[in-house]
């Protein structure tokens, strides 16, 4: 049985911060890839962070220098710092257990339940 548990979401203004955390148990091994997706309303579900088992990481053009994504392999976490929110990264946030394709992340079939991340203007 395979867990994504993720939590810390919540309501913020504009210009503020949150971490997210997506704690992973069962079977998903540590050479697992993991990426965070966004889903706003009425919009599918989008990329938007991802890292290698080896702590490589890769960002939408719309997140990059705000959002920093981390891995703890021990505690079997992995975490997204956003800062300087904006509006438009409100939406559902969800981690997914995937893999690295070359400098590709490739989407896995195991997700969580999601956190709500709302950013008010």
């Amino acid at each position: 049985q395979v867990q994504l548990v993720e939590s810390g979401g919540g309501l913020v203004q504009a210009g503020g911060s949150l971490r997210l955390s997506c704690a992973i148990s069962g079977s998903i091994e540590n050479s697992n890839a993991i990426g965070w997706y966004r889903q706003a309303p009425g919009k599918p579900r989008r990329l938007v962070a991802a890292i290698s088992n080896s702590g490589a990481t890769n960002y939408d053009g719309s997140v990059k220098d705000r959002f920093t994504m981390s891995r703890d392999n021990v505690k079997k976490a992995v975490y997204l710092q956003m800062n300087n929110l904006k509006p438009e990264d409100t939406g559902v946030y969800y981690c997914n257990a995937g893999f690295q394709g070359g400098s590709a992340y490739v989407e896995g079939i195991y997700w969580g339940q999601g956190t709500q991340v709302t950013v008010s203007s």
